[in-house]
């Protein structure tokens, strides 16, 4: 994890924020907070691609849920 006073460059901040709502889909899908955030977690390679495939939150949630 970044230092407090290190700041994060926008690319890196635009994927966390993407984690943070594609978090939400899971939750609205059935999952608890932990378990999506541990999903995310351990699946963080296969977030990213999607990220960078331009899919958007809601659609990496399905997925991951499928």
């Amino acid at each position: 994890m970044a230092k407090k006073n290190e700041e994060l460059d926008p690319e890196t901040l635009a994927l966390i924020n993407w984690c943070i709502e594609v978090e939400g889909f899971l939750v609205a899908g059935g999952a608890t907070l932990e378990q999506a955030q541990e999903h995310i977690e351990e699946q963080v390679e296969w977030f990213t691609d999607q990220f960078y495939d331009g899919l958007t939150p809601e659609q990496a949630a399905k997925e991951a849920l499928a």
